[in-house]
């Protein structure tokens, strides 16, 4: 069995924003788990690795973009836990800090053009096929023992929230975290934040990951700011307000975005007051890396 252990806090904001509208907000501080696997990467490839482990495989296979946080995060966990590492990259070949790591933790990169990127059940077979080795896993971890490892979030915390938040871009957490309330029965309304444009495909997603319409879900379709690592000024100026505000760092692609639609959902008086807020920081703060010049 793999060591997964670790260690993350619950941690209320108090910024004069939130006592205002007379609203608790607290942070689920997954950044703090490991600096490089990352918030809900952590989870996410906790049953994966041991799935991998079981059957005896020796080296991880997965995918994502120049800058993922995700192929990082499994480049290191390969590097801890024993496993050989290969990264398909979607796009044309480049070189950058993410991908540095990457290579540090001894991960393979393989570029691909966008075309081949998509089937990358196909990629997987065109150069694994006839490995006894390798071990698939998905674009951002996605899948049920992923979400299995973030269902875990909910037995973790140290009271009853009355809205939990999350940002999205495959739905695992999200799938992961309605799937711990519904457990639990604590009657939790869960919120996401779909971080590409169009995120309403996310519903679709973490139905095939066994979630029905036992928990009240709701996802809030307007906080892209133009699509998946897209910004806009007003999300940079609040980046900037929060971290100096709360020294929690967060970042323009996921965690900013996030923070955003809760600050301005509070504003609007969607969330009552007295209420009680979770917000799940995933991590992911490697992001800025790519980012640094909006700033």
């Amino acid at each position: 069995m793999l060591d997964f252990d670790f260690y993350s806090p619950e941690e209320e904001i108090a910024l004069p924003f939130y006592e205002e509208h007379r609203v608790r907000v607290f942070v689920k501080r997954d950044d703090l788990i490991h600096p490089y696997i990352s918030g809900n990467k952590w989870r996410k490839l906790k049953y994966p690795l041991q799935q991998a482990k079981k059957e005896g495989k020796s080296r991880l296979v997965t995918f994502g973009g120049a800058w993922s946080n995700h192929l990082l995060a499994t480049a290191c966990a390969g590097a801890k836990f024993g496993f050989r590492t290969y990264g398909f990259v979607r796009g044309e070949t480049i070189d950058n800090p993410v991908l540095k790591l990457c290579q540090l933790f001894d991960m393979e990169l393989h570029f691909v053009d966008r075309e081949s990127y998509r089937d990358k059940k196909a990629l997987f077979d065109i150069h694994f096929a006839n490995s006894e080795e390798a071990y698939f896993i998905d674009e951002g971890g996605y899948g049920l023992l992923a979400a299995q490892g973030c269902t875990e979030i909910t037995n973790e915390l140290h009271r009853t929230y009355d809205h939990c938040f999350c940002a999205c871009g495959t739905g695992t957490t999200l799938a992961g975290l309605a799937l711990g309330i519904n457990t639990q029965q604590c009657g939790t309304t869960l919120h996401g934040v779909p971080v590409l444009k169009g995120g309403d495909f996310i519903r679709d997603e973490i139905v095939k990951l066994g979630v029905l319409n036992a928990v009240d879900i709701r996802l809030h379709l307007d906080y892209h700011f133009g699509g998946y690592a897209k910004t806009k000024p007003e999300l940079i100026e609040f980046i900037k307000m929060f971290t100096r505000q709360t020294s929690i760092l967060i970042e323009p692609t996921y965690t900013g975005k996030l923070f955003y639609a809760v600050h301005d959902l509070i504003g609007q008086k969607q969330i009552a007051e007295e209420s009680t807020v979770l917000v799940v920081h995933s991590g992911g703060l490697t992001g800025l890396l790519g980012m640094l010049d909006k700033f």
